[in-house]
C-alpha cells in the first residue's frame, strides 16, 4: 500500500460546512452545462444561422475541452494552490459564460464554449480535491464528498428540466447566465471559508506530460463520439488508435520523471484499482438514459420538458441514494450496500426491458427509479475511496483521474450501447420501410426513430400508421437489448465489488482515513 500522511479527528466547523456549500454550487452548475444544450441546441442553430457541423462543434466542445484538462489542471492544482486555481477556473467559466450567451455567430460560440470547458476542467479536481483538506473525520469526509457528488450527477440530469422551463420564458443565452451569479459568489467567499492547499515539493509542470495527455484524451473521446453518431469508420478508429498510442507514450513518461503529472503508483493500492474500475463500468451504462429519454419522446409522445418531467423521479432517487450511502455505510458494511443497490438498478433494466410501444409507461418510470437509485452509492461511496486512499499532496490528481475516467466512460458506453441499439434499431425497421418512401427518407428513417418520424409525415394515412408502428417497435427492441446488457453489467459489477471491496469497514467504525479502509485486507 501506499504510504498516505494520516489524517486527524478534527471534527469539521461550521466554517467548513458553509465553505462545502460554496464548492458544490459550482460542481452543480459545471454538470447541468454540459446537458443543459441538449433542449438549447435547436433554438442556438436558428438564432445563429448555424448549419449541422456548427451545431456538433457547439456541442461537443465543451466535453471535448472539459476531459482533455482534467488531469493537467488536478495536478496544477496541487501545484500552486487548489484555491488558487479553483478561483482563477470560475472568474474565467464566469467570463467565458458572458461571452457565450451574447455571441453573435456559431464560431464565437464555440470559442466561448472551449474556454467554459478549460474553466470547468479546473473547478472539479479542485472541489474534491479541498473537500479532503477541509474533512478529516472520515464519517464527515465521506458524508461530504456524497453531497458534492449528489450536486455533480445530479445537474447532469436537471440540466434538461432547467433547459426546458427556461426556454419557454426566456432567450437561449439566458442558461449561460445562469453560471454568472454562482461564480461571483465563489470568488467572494473562498478567499474566507476555503483553506489553500500546496504539495511541497511538487516540482515543475512537465509541458511534454500536459501534451501527450492532450493528444492521448481528445483523439479518444473525439472516435468515440464519432463512432455513436456515425458508426465504426476509418477516421474514428484512427482517432482512436492514435489516442492510445499518445497514451502509451504519456504512461512510459510518468514511470520516468520524478514529479509526474499523474503518479502512477496510486494504482498500487488494490482498493483504489477496485473502486475506480467498479465506477467506470457503472458510468457506461449511463448511456441508457438518452434511450429512455427518446423513448418518452419518440415513442410516448412527450415533449421534452414532459420527458424531463418524467424521468424527475428517478433522477431525485439518484440523488438520494447518493446522499444517504455515506449514512447509511456507517452500520453496514459499503460493499454489502452497493452489492444491494447494483442488484436493485439490475431489477429496474429487467423492468425497463418489459417497457412496450403502446403502454409501458409505469414500467418505463419504475426502472428508472430503481436503476438510478440502486446505482447511486458506488459513486458516492468510490469516490470516497478514491481520494481518502490518495496521499494528500495527490488529492487533485487522484479527483481528476476520477472525473477523466468518468468522462471516458460516458462516451464508451454511448459509442458501444448506443451503437448496440442503434443497430438492431436498423435491423428491425428495415422491414417497415414502404416500397413508395423516397431513398432519402428511408436513409434517414434507417438512422435513427426521429429521422423516421419525420419521414411518416411524408407518408399516405394508409401507409404512415403502420410504418411509425414498426419504427417505434424497432426503437423499443434496440432498448430492450441496452437494458439487458446494462442489467448483467450491473450484476457483474456488484458481484465484483462484494468480492473485492468487501474487507472495507462500515463508515467510521475503525481507525481514522486510510487505516479504516485497509482493515483486514
Amino acid at each position: 500500500m501506499m504510504n498516505t500522511a494520516v489524517t486527524s479527528n478534527r471534527q469539521a466547523s461550521l466554517k467548513d460546512w458553509l465553505g462545502l456549500a460554496v464548492l458544490a454550487l459550482p460542481a452543480l452548475l459545471v454538470s447541468i452545462d454540459v446537458s443543459v444544450m441538449i433542449l438549447a441546441l435547436p433554438h442556438i442553430g436558428v438564432s445563429l444561422g448555424a448549419d449541422s457541423a456548427e451545431q456538433l462543434w457547439i456541442m461537443d466542445i465543451y466535453g471535448f475541452m472539459l476531459s482533455g484538462f482534467l488531469i493537467t489542471m488536478g495536478t496544477l492544482g496541487d501545484r500552486i494552490g487548489r484555491r488558487k486555481l479553483l478561483m482563477i477556473g470560475g472568474a474565467a467559466f464566469g467570463a467565458a459564460s458572458v461571452v457565450a450567451a451574447f455571441s453573435d455567430s456559431p464560431a464565437m460560440l464555440i470559442a466561448a464554449r472551449a474556454l467554459l470547458g478549460i474553466a470547468g476542467a479546473t473547478l472539479s479536481p479542485s472541489t474534491l480535491a479541498l473537500i479532503s483538506n477541509m474533512f478529516h473525520d472520515h464519517k464527515q469526509r465521506s458524508f461530504a464528498i456524497g453531497i458534492w457528488f449528489t450536486c455533480s450527477m445530479g445537474g447532469m440530469a436537471l440540466g434538461p428540466v432547467v433547459g426546458g422551463a427556461m426556454l419557454e420564458h426566456f432567450p437561449w443565452g439566458s442558461l449561460f447566465l445562469l453560471g454568472v451569479p454562482v461564480m461571483a459568489l465563489l470568488l467572494l467567499t473562498a478567499p474566507l471559508l476555503l483553506p489553500e492547499y500546496r504539495a511541497p515539493s511538487s516540482g515543475r509542470l512537465d509541458m511534454t506530460s500536459v501534451l501527450l495527455s492532450l493528444f492521448a484524451i481528445l483523439p479518444t473521446i473525439y472516435g468515440l463520439k464519432e463512432i455513436a453518431k456515425q458508426g465504426v469508420e476509418t477516421m474514428p478508429i484512427l482517432a482512436i488508435a492514435a489516442g492510445l498510442a499518445f497514451g502509451t507514450m504519456f504512461v512510459r513518461r510518468q514511470r520516468q520523471l520524478d514529479h509526474p503529472l499523474l503518479d502512477l503508483r496510486l494504482f498500487v493500492d488494490p482498493a483504489f484499482r477496485a473502486a475506480l474500475g467498479g465506477l467506470f463500468g457503472i458510468t457506461l451504462t449511463g448511456a441508457f438514459m438518452l434511450f429512455i429519454a427518446q423513448h418518452l419522446q419518440f415513442v410516448q409522445g412527450k415533449s421534452p420538458l414532459q420527458a424531463a418531467l418524467w424521468m424527475l423521479p428517478g433522477v431525485v432517487a439518484s440523488m438520494a441514494g447518493m446522499l444517504l450511502s455515506p449514512l447509511i455505510a456507517r452500520r453496514i458494511r459499503p460493499s454489502f450496500l452497493i452489492g444491494a443497490g447494483l442488484v436493485a438498478a439490475s431489477a429496474g433494466c429487467i423492468l425497463l426491458s418489459q417497457a412496450g410501444t403502446v403502454s409501458g409507461l409505469a414500467s418505463l418510470v419504475v426502472g428508472y427509479i430503481l436503476f438510478s437509485g440502486g446505482s447511486a452509492p458506488y459513486p458516492s461511496l468510490s469516490s470516497d475511496l478514491i481520494i481518502g486512499s490518495a496521499p494528500p499532496e495527490k488529492a487533485g490528481s487522484a479527483a481528476s483521474l476520477l472525473q477523466t475516467s468518468g468522462e471516458f466512460a460516458f462516451a464508451l458506453g454511448i459509442a458501444v450501447l448506443g451503437s448496440l441499439g442503434t443497430s438492431i434499431y436498423r435491423h428491425q425497421v428495415a422491414a417497415f420501410i414502404p416500397a413508395g418512401m423516397t431513398a432519402s427518407d428511408a436513409s434517414a428513417s434507417r438512422e435513427s426513430l426521429a429521422g423516421a418520424i419525420a419521414a411518416a409525415d411524408r407518408l399516405p394515412e394508409s401507409a404512415r400508421t403502420a410504418f411509425l408502428h414498426g419504427a417505434r417497435e424497432a426503437f423499443t427492441g434496440g432498448m430492450h437489448a441496452v437494458a439487458w446488457v446494462s442489467g448483467a453489467l450491473m450484476l457483474g459489477i456488484a458481484i465484483l465489488a462484494v468480492i473485492k471491496l468487501r474487507h472495507i469497514r462500515p463508515i467510521g467504525q475503525s481507525a481514522v482515513g486510510k487505516a479504516a479502509l485497509e482493515t483486514d485486507m
